[in-house]
């Protein structure tokens, strides 16, 4: 019997998470015991939070990775649903559904604490991705027994892929060679090297398409011997949780839809930025009307 593909923009392949998020007046000190200002709760991940990004700017998207058979698990996933992220390629399994606490500071800034327990990375068999049909590939690095293997499918079919480099672990160090866009974190770059600008040339000889976000700066790439920069769009933080999620989802969906480079970088901010405006990653996501306004606005 014929099987017919699922077709998608962009998949989205790593981790998912629960996520616990307390508005608080100050870093907590030693012993000190404190009232938070504010609570919520909702799904997060970097991978999630894009595939999330990608279907609220109008695009299909599909998440792969795995969640619990818990109550975080049945919440997470239904969020999926509910934002129109294809969740078919979701395991399900007896170990816990990943969770952070995030502690959100007045000035926006965080300290986000993850538990996993015993959850670890799914083995390669556990996915099988020949049923999907997608225009970009995007990943996180923490699924690397799944990523892997489907980076080099990608590259065979001419399948273009994005790495969101996040922190240096197994999972980044094995994709970075492997994408065709290596889009890193200020912290990633700062892991390799204490100057960005050299990070980046580091970088430069392992992919074609580098990119390295510096928070309230903006950014810098390089793309072959070509490097510039893009400065942040000045807005009122709140809380930066999620911001990179943002920014890694729309960028892949630019990649979708064929934008040029210049056009890539700016659309990208702009989710990052107005993720900024909200508390929470994934209630943080702006809507297409509100990214698009701000896209047109900025031009």
């Amino acid at each position: 019997m014929t099987v017919n593909p699922i077709e998608v923009d962009v998949l989205c392949v790593g981790h998912a998470s629960y996520d616990l998020v307390y508005s608080v007046p100050h870093h907590p000190r030693e012993d000190e015991k404190m009232v938070a200002d504010s609570f919520l709760s909702c799904g997060g991940g970097p991978a999630a939070n894009a595939a999330v990004m990608v279907a609220k700017l109008g695009l299909k998207s599909a998440f792969v990775g795995y969640l619990g058979c818990d109550i975080y698990g049945e919440i997470h996933q239904q969020e999926l649903i509910d934002h129109s992220v294809n969740v078919e390629k979701i395991v399900r399994g007896t170990s816990p559904t990943p969770q952070s606490m995030v502690l959100v500071k007045p000035d926006g800034k965080r300290v986000l604490i993850n538990y996993k327990g015993e959850t670890k990375a799914l083995p390669e068999a556990a996915v099988d991705c020949s049923t999907l049909k997608t225009k970009v590939i995007l990943f996180d690095g923490h699924e690397p027994h799944i990523s892997i293997p489907l980076a080099r499918y990608a590259k065979a079919q001419g399948i273009p892929t994005v790495l969101d480099a996040g922190s240096v672990h197994e999972g980044t160090l094995a994709l970075m060679d492997k994408v065709d866009y290596l889009v890193c974190s200020e912290k990633f770059a700062l892991q390799l090297h204490n100057d960005t600008e050299i990070a980046l040339s580091q970088l430069a000889e392992i992919s074609s398409n580098v990119v390295i976000t510096l928070g309230d700066i903006g950014l810098i790439w390089q793309q072959g011997s070509t490097r510039g920069a893009l400065p942040a769009f000045p807005v009122d933080v709140v809380d930066t949780t999620g911001a990179g999620d943002a920014f890694h989802g729309a960028f892949a969906a630019a990649v979708a839809l064929e934008m040029s480079w210049d056009e890539i970088l700016r659309y990208a901010s702009v989710a990052g930025t107005l993720c900024c405006t909200k508390v929470g990653a994934r209630l943080g996501l702006p809507s297409s009307q509100e990214h698009w306004a701000f896209f047109k606005r900025d031009k």
